[in-house]
């Protein structure tokens, strides 16, 4: 275990974090090494604030500006 590959990701502190990358990988399992890892979606997940930036938010956004676009094609040809 101790001659085991690092991972190369740093710690929110700056120092290098100190878990065994995945086999065949650079990352840890908490990283992004595994399939699945890596932190949860949505208000699980810490850093989560306004939810500008959810799945369902910019899918709305891209609606929006796809009307918009519309509008401005129906406008311009009158």
């Amino acid at each position: 275990m101790q001659d085991c590959p690092r991972c190369g990701a740093r710690t929110r502190q700056g120092a290098p974090c100190r878990s065994p990358a995945v086999t065949g990988k650079t990352r840890c399992r908490m990283h992004g090494g595994a399939k699945g890892s890596g932190g949860q979606s949505g208000q699980a997940n810490g850093r989560y604030r306004t939810g500008q930036h959810t799945r369902e938010a910019k899918e709305m956004r891209r609606m929006v500006a796809e009307l918009l676009r519309e509008g401005a094609k129906l406008t311009e040809r009158s």
